[in-house]
């Protein structure tokens, strides 16, 4: 029972009884009895298969909901014979550990993708790097992808067909080490509130329709914002 409602609460709750467990065990010098300990490991069990039911649901959620002319997804992603380690063997994906199926990054980079940005992705839960570049992903970037992706470190979604202003949400993501949104239809001002991403050191919008103050990142070169409509301010002009 008590193995049951672990597997079914959020991380922090299962991480809590692993903690006391351990703690239990450190603090004492006798032996347990075996229930403590086959319990102990059943819980760690069940946490490895969460990961691997929600990565494997959110790899095949991204695959159907993208169009593959070029088949670079449906010669490489097959969903018949999953075992342990499996998915870290397709195209494009790489696991915290080659043998656990849990997605760190995922490099879809070059591939012919078509259709909008998946928002299924947000079943990869320990997702650190995304990229997208070099596609022909089209629609709004979500307006809340700080939610479906709150560890990103690295963002690349360049030479795309991305419309719409960039979501301020996105300063939310406050693991950003790099975001590359080049070569879109980015319109409307770059959020102000990107200033308050510490880690931020990569932050590029070249050729996109974007206008207005740009947002105070001393990191970030006059060529990073290249072929705008109008930006100004930082290492561009003085905004009139």
């Amino acid at each position: 029972m008590c193995l049951i409602r672990a597997c079914s609460q959020e991380y922090i709750s299962r991480f809590s009884l692993v903690g006391s467990w351990l703690k239990m065990v450190l603090m004492s010098g006798r032996t347990f009895c075996a229930h403590v300990i086959i319990n102990f490991l059943l819980l760690l069990s069940c946490n490895i298969i969460y990961g691997t039911e929600t990565d494997i649901f959110c790899l095949k959620s991204i695959k159907d909901s993208l169009e593959d002319p070029y088949g670079y997804l449906k010669s490489s992603w097959d969903f018949n014979n999953i075992t342990q380690g499996s998915i870290c063997r397709f195209t494009g994906v790489e696991c915290w550990h080659p043998d656990e199926n849990r997605v760190l990054n995922l490099n879809l980079s070059n591939v012919g993708l078509k259709g909008q940005f998946p928002r299924a992705i947000q079943n990869c839960t320990s997702l650190t790097g995304l990229d997208f570049s070099i596609n022909k992903l089209s629609g709004k970037i979500p307006a809340d992808i700080d939610v479906l992706l709150p560890f990103v470190v690295t963002l690349d979604l360049s030479y795309n067909m991305f419309s719409g202003e960039i979501p301020k949400s996105i300063a939310n993501c406050s693991y950003l080490n790099s975001l590359k949104l080049d070569r879109n239809a980015l319109s409307g001002r770059i959020p102000g509130e990107l200033s308050f991403l510490t880690r931020l050191r990569t932050f590029t919008v070249t050729n996109n329709l974007l206008r207005g103050p740009v947002p105070n990142l001393p990191q970030v070169p006059a060529e990073s914002y290249a072929n705008n409509s109008d930006l100004c301010g930082g290492p561009l002009p003085p905004c009139s």
